[in-house]
């Protein structure tokens, strides 16, 4: 396996740290059976990959062995925002049979975490996920690793991240406060309960807490500011359901 240095994440402050740890502590209240585990949101920049790496440096910080895998192979952000070096291969080209699952997983750094990156953008994600090469690299990894962290696409905008949740044991959704509908999130839940996913919980994300407090979205809103017309362009228009 090949070891690969990405940028560290900010330095989170203690409030953001203790809203991490109580996150790692209501999984582990989960269940033992509880061993992969599917983020997503309703829309982009909603803070879900920076939520997906934190519940996996957390779990890698307190002794866990992690493996955080990005299955947004429409658009990654991950390789990009942690300013990852190098020919590097990813999901995509697993999936479509060019790489086995050992050459396309790095430790990241001195971590107790592995990654696996999207890999090129494909021009049939959805396919690919659902085909048996993407149930395999799951159902393998199970035995390696204590979690896998799977990033999936905003469920809001394509269908992708219902195919990963029904091969995972559990789903999150990260809620932006104030910036998506109702409607929309019920709908992004609905979607889960077909594709027989325990829900395991909401992140609601980016809370001004009071006038004069803490801004939780802080940490968050550096990665997010002008993404949404990148993403929004790819994905599909921010809409109410």
């Amino acid at each position: 396996m090949q070891k690969i240095i990405l940028k560290k994440p900010d330095e989170l402050d203690f409030q953001a740290k203790e809203a991490f740890k109580a996150l790692r502590t209501n999984i582990l209240f989960c269940g033992d059976d509880i061993k992969t585990i599917c983020v997503t949101s309703s829309i982009p920049s909603e803070g879900k990959t920076s939520v997906a790496m934190q519940i996996g440096l957390s779990f890698a910080d307190a002794g866990k062995r992690i493996l955080f895998v990005d299955a947004d192979i429409r658009r990654s952000v991950v390789a990009a925002r942690y300013q990852a070096e190098g020919e590097i291969l990813g999901l995509s080209h697993y999936l479509i049979g060019q790489n086995s699952i050992e050459e396309i997983t790095y430790q990241a750094g001195d971590s107790n975490m592995d990654i696996i990156f999207a890999g090129p953008t494909a021009p049939n994600p959805s396919e690919l996920l659902e085909g048996e090469r993407f149930a395999k690299l799951l159902e393998s990894r199970r035995e390696c690793y204590d979690y896998i962290i799977v990033d999936a696409p905003p469920l809001g905008s394509v269908i992708d991240a219902a195919i990963v949740a029904h091969l995972t044991d559990g789903a999150i959704i990260v809620v932006e406060s104030c910036a998506v509908s109702y409607k929309l999130v019920q709908s992004v839940k609905r979607q889960l309960e077909k594709s027989e996913c325990r829900i395991l919980g909401v992140v609601l994300n980016k809370v001004y807490q009071d006038k004069n407090g803490y801004y939780y979205g802080n940490y968050y809103k550096r990665y997010t500011n002008g993404n949404y017309a990148k993403y929004g362009k790819y994905y599909g228009k921010k809409q109410d359901v």
